[in-house]
């Protein structure tokens, strides 16, 4: 029971007076703030399939042209934070970008982190900074603050990915803008050839770059072979997953939001204790069930799901002769940084 008083408790006389001096009452609303033992969350488990997705996607690529779009995305909302709010989480925001062939859509920088991981089709890329990033269905391209970036393609059929952004939280702290920027000059080098083999970093005779991100493209033959052979050369049902870092530093890929690759052995059933972080889950290849708080998301390819922190749950490769593989975008850097990333064994899913 609640024994910190009620706000009508109060004489209205008395809160009238509070108010007019921009004034609350702490007390009233003291456990609203700060509940017992586990945090009061808006994120609610969110499945958003593809198949749903793609052809309302297309049919805006046909109503809005991009010279008026700039961008042709579908945000994918959490309805736990409404959906005028256009936020996956806390912290995360969540996309499905059309770009059509012949189509440019011109350079801006911002605030707010973004990465893109790409769903399907060939001959797109993206610029950063002038490194022009190829586009293949699961590669991984940063596209960090304050960097300048552009899309463009050359192929013959349409190109879509998932943005993942930070801009829940730039909005929410009051700096989240933007800044138009013309057409960039591509530059020669690519970070994802320069970093391409793992324990071999390019050292300057005078020392490391010390970029923040030396590489911005993490491209997914790459990770999905590690992977492979990670699995390969465990011969148990040890869990198999890939943290996308910086190659100099080791640290997370960007300083707000964590990027993993998971890999489902045929069959296999992986359980996670309850963790701090929102997280969310993309089907790059294979089948998953996702079941978490009273909920069962079947994934297929290319579909995407969001698990609020502080949440039990349990992967399923649904095939028992294939592997799954994910992507996971999640807020433990955050986390991390502020000092409140916490998992709790206590807490495990139920089985399915």
């Amino acid at each position: 029971m609640n024994d910190l008083g009620r706000l009508e408790d109060l004489p209205a006389d008395y809160v009238a007076a509070l108010r007019e001096r921009n004034l609350v009452p702490l007390w009233p609303s003291l456990r609203g703030v700060l509940p017992p033992q586990i945090p009061t969350r808006q994120t609610k488990p969110t499945h958003w399939a593809y198949a749903d997705i793609k052809p309302l996607l297309l049919q805006a690529g046909e109503l809005t042209p991009i010279e008026k779009a700039e961008r042709r995305v579908l945000v994918l909302a959490n309805p736990g934070h409404t959906l005028e709010k256009m936020q996956a989480s806390a912290a995360l925001y969540l996309g499905m970008q059309l770009l059509l062939p012949g189509e440019w859509a011109p350079s801006h920088r911002h605030t707010p982190n973004a990465v893109r991981m790409v769903v399907e089709g060939e001959g797109a890329w993206t610029t950063v900074d002038g490194e022009k990033c190829p586009m293949s269905r699961g590669d991984l391209i940063l596209t960090p603050t304050g960097r300048w970036h552009e899309h463009g393609h050359d192929g013959t059929e349409p190109v879509i990915w998932l943005d993942v952004l930070d801009l829940p939280l730039m909005y929410y702290l009051e700096v989240s803008y933007h800044l138009n920027g013309g057409r960039q000059q591509v530059r020669p080098g690519r970070g994802d050839r320069v970093y391409a083999h793992g324990g071999l970093v390019p050292t300057p005779v005078f020392g490391r770059s010390g970029q923040r991100y030396p590489m911005l493209r993490y491209p997914w033959a790459e990770a999905k072979a590690a992977l492979l052979a990670m699995a390969a050369d465990r011969t148990d049902q040890t869990p198999v997953q890939l943290t996308y870092t910086n190659p100099e530093t080791g640290e997370d890929a960007e300083n707000v939001l964590g990027f993993h690759a998971l890999l489902l052995r045929p069959g296999q059933t992986l359980t996670l204790p309850a963790r701090s972080p929102a997280c969310v889950y993309h089907a790059i290849e294979g089948r998953a069930r996702v079941s978490a708080a009273g909920h069962d998301f079947d994934l297929q390819e290319a579909d995407t799901c969001c698990i609020p922190g502080y949440t039990p749950t349990t992967l399923v490769n649904a095939s028992a002769s294939a592997p799954a593989f994910l992507f996971i975008a999640d807020e433990s850097p955050l986390h991390r940084k502020l000092g409140v990333y916490e998992v709790r064994p206590d807490q495990q899913p139920a089985m399915p």
